[in-house]
């Protein structure tokens, strides 16, 4: 009975991306952001594989006797469930896709296949391709005498097979390192948009790359590559951390390919060439029917950005009502408060450490830093105040997954400056979010304390729901000191007072609250356990679920991504619910609920109830008493599991359904981002009285506005892909000189 409580993690993963996926076909979305959510499935499909399926590659070919501790699967039975499982996806991106298309057109949006250009744009892709690709392309003959060249990851190329009389040779074609994407075709009507993607035009053109051979068959090829290293195992003792971390990111770029896509079917001889090359079986070939890379959609968004009806309506993060004017510091000194992202801005946290750095009581700033933006302003508060005199301690985790060499170039930045740097410890990340600014004044050492559960990052801060929680509380400044203390000495926290502080005392706190609520339950009371959560993996706190569920105690829970515990099985998990909310925001904040009425017990945590959190992680939970911060998070959790429109709730199957609304519609992300609206504070002026706050060189406007949006023409272009009307001007240029 118990085995049907248990999924496959990856397995469970593959439907969290299938929900990211139903979102490509709701017709309430816009049909852009239609468009975007079928790139965000592709895209969160390519780390999948370079992570999750890269592991578990590995791990079969070390012992692939190893089953999973709750679907009981050995590695190869998990590869091969993953690759069928992807195989059906394909076909129901490729419909969404195309029947997306098929309404793009009809707003005069239009990706156009080479067989259906009209002769005039035959002729500008002549010129076009005459002038600004084919001086630049780099072709390969392989055969006997040729050596197969290297595949960059993710990089698209075409290959073809050529007419040979001694074996096959191949003819493969770099389509993505030199060229812009997106090739915009010249219109008469400025209100057509039409376009055609780079990779299609030189396999266009392949029969004139290849002049000296017949193409028996052609086809665009893209490969994914494992990006799974183990950082202490890989680690050179002669190098120090920076330098080490530097050396594996190069060498993850040439791991094993462990998926390859085709544009379409090829012959059986020709696949089996490929796949004898790049050391893959047929199972991890993939025929799909649209672009192998769907990342140039922002191209189209920004050439598209007056089209407002293809948008979601433009909604800004708006000021707290909990904050005032005045400084930051003073504020949080009276009472704790709070920020919940998108729908608050994380401006005034900004102010908080801008006016830490120069406030002349400051005498240290502590922060963990797992993620930040790329123009961090939180990196420039940091080197402000290391320049200012003020003792800056940041811990950047280098080992943060594919932003390595962002937070090598800031390591590096924050030493230059003056700033004490440091690495988190062997064989653990530290992801906690956490910020300890000590303040020296007449009245003794003074603390500020800020948790939260996403990254400091201003552009994340905008997309995600995130919590942040800012507090004097002492004894949680003692618990942050202490996580500070032993990070700087390579140890970990033993023992904490208010903070849950993974790896040793996080998952047994959680635990004992959860036994507390199964007594209460037991008694005859109201046990009560909720959670919001990104992804559910721990057996030992899915095993305590379990337990709760047939004890009697009610569990309520938002997961977002993984569930590894299948909910309302009958006798076992029945008391459980879990939804998953898949919507404009991606859903990130954690929140933990333990007790019902007044026993109610609230935390925010930077920590999934996922293995890799509880036990392998330096995480930070922290206690909400505030009445009012306490409300507001109860209430966020409520709507949310009240949410008709974008949630869906799992079935005791381990499927996923969304139930159509018997009542008002309630969408959770809208209706916060109207309560946001609602609450914004009245401008105040600022006080009279400001000679003490400009004896400490605090700023005195307070009121600071939010960041004043970009005009839609100076929106930054996504993956380095620009507008494409510079170079289409100069190829029109050079049809005429052609004529």
């Amino acid at each position: 009975m118990k085995n049907r409580v248990y999924d496959n993690r990856e397995l469970s993963w593959l439907k969290f991306n299938e929900r990211v996926l139903e979102e490509a076909r709701d017709d309430s979305v816009p049909l852009l952001e239609r468009l975007l959510f079928e790139s965000i499935y592709a895209s969160n499909l390519d780390e999948f594989f370079m992570v999750r399926v890269g592991s578990i590659y590995d791990a079969s070919l070390v012992d692939d006797s190893n089953k999973d501790n709750k679907s009981k699967m050995r590695p190869s039975e998990q590869l091969s469930a993953i690759f069928s499982r992807v195989r059906e996806l394909i076909s129901v991106k490729d419909e969404s896709f195309k029947a997306l298309h098929k309404l793009l057109d009809g707003k005069n949006i239009v990706h156009k296949s080479i067989k259906n250009l009209t002769m005039k744009e035959l002729e500008f892709l002549d010129a076009y391709y005459a002038y600004e690709i084919k001086p630049f392309l780099n072709a390969n003959i392989i055969d006997k005498r040729h050596p197969f060249p290297f595949l960059v990851n993710k990089s698209i190329y075409v290959v073809t097979k050529l007419s040979s009389k001694s074996g096959i040779t191949l003819g493969l074609v770099g389509c993505s390192e030199k060229y812009q994407r997106v090739i915009f075709l010249p219109q008469q009507d400025d209100s057509v948009i039409s376009y055609v993607l780079v990779e299609d035009v030189i396999c266009h053109y392949a029969e004139s790359i290849f002049s000296g051979y017949k193409i028996e068959e052609k086809s665009l090829m893209r490969i994914t590559r494992n990006a799974d290293i183990d950082v202490d195992e890989s680690f050179d003792r002669e190098l120090d951390f920076r330098q080490n971390m530097s050396e594996l990111i190069n060498k993850r770029k040439r791991l094993c390919p462990v998926r390859m896509q085709l544009s379409k079917q090829i012959s059986e001889p020709l696949l089996k060439e490929l796949c004898s090359r790049l050391e893959l079986s047929k199972k991890q070939v993939f025929v799909e029917k649209t672009p192998l890379d769907l990342s140039y959609v922002f191209t189209v968004f920004d050439k598209a950005h007056d089209r407002k009806e293809l948008f979601f309506e433009k909604q800004e993060p708006q000021l707290s009502r909990m904050i005032e004017p005045g400084p930051m510091i003073e504020q949080i000194d009276k009472r704790d408060l709070f920020l919940s992202y998108p729908y608050e801005s994380i401006q005034p946290f900004i102010r908080l450490l801008n006016e830490a750095a120069r406030d002349r009581d400051v005498v240290s700033i502590k922060m963990t830093l797992y993620r930040v933006a790329r123009n961090s302003k939180v990196i420039k508060a940091l080197i402000d105040a290391a320049e200012n005199g003020k003792e800056v301690t940041v811990l950047v985790e280098l080992r943060a997954r594919f932003d390595e060499e962002n937070n090598i170039g800031w390591s590096k930045q924050l030493e230059e400056a003056g700033c004490r740097v440091m690495y988190g410890p062997k064989g653990l990340k530290v992801h906690s979010k956490l910020c300890l600014i000590t303040r020296r004044c007449e009245e003794g050492v003074r603390y500020t304390v800020q948790i939260g559960t996403g990254n400091y990052n201003e552009k994340t801060a905008g997309l995600y729901t995130d919590l942040c929680l800012m507090t004097s509380d002492k004894v949680i400044a003692e618990d942050a000191e202490e996580v500070f203390r032993t990070l700087s000495m390579g140890e970990l926290v033993e023992n904490s007072k208010k903070l849950m502080v993974a790896p040793h005392c996080l998952q047994n706190k959680v635990l004992e609250l959860m036994d507390n609520e199964i007594a209460v339950a037991r008694a005859g009371g109201e046990g009560y356990v909720g959670a919001k959560l990104n992804s559910l993996t721990d057996k030992v706190i899915i095993d305590k679920l379990i337990e709760c569920s047939q004890a009697g105690v009610k569990v309520e829970m938002v997961i977002r991504g993984i569930s590894c515990l299948v909910a309302g099985v009958e006798g076992v998990t029945d008391n459980i619910r879990i939804r998953s909310i898949v919507g404009r925001y991606l859903e990130h904040a954690r929140i933990y609920i333990f007790g019902s009425g007044v026993r109610k017990k609230v935390y925010i945590s930077s920590a999934d109830y996922m293995t890799r959190n509880t036990t392998r992680r330096v995480e930070v939970a922290a206690p909400v008493t505030d009445e009012e911060i306490r409300k507001r998070i109860l209430d966020l959790f409520e709507t949310q599991m009240n949410d008709n429109v974008k949630a869906r709730d799992m079935q005791p199957d381990g499927t996923y359904t969304r139930k159509a609304p018997d009542g008002p519609r309630i969408d959770a992300q809208s209706r916060l981002f109207a309560e946001a609206y609602a609450n914004v504070p009245m401008p105040k002026p600022a006080p009279r009285d400001v000679s003490a706050q400009e004896e400490k060189n605090v700023p005195t406007d307070q009121t600071l506005p939010l960041e004043k949006p970009k005009a839609e023409g100076e929106k930054k272009k996504a993956g380095g892909q620009g507008s494409s009307g510079s170079l289409n001007a100069r190829v029109k240029v050079r049809i005429k000189k052609i004529k």
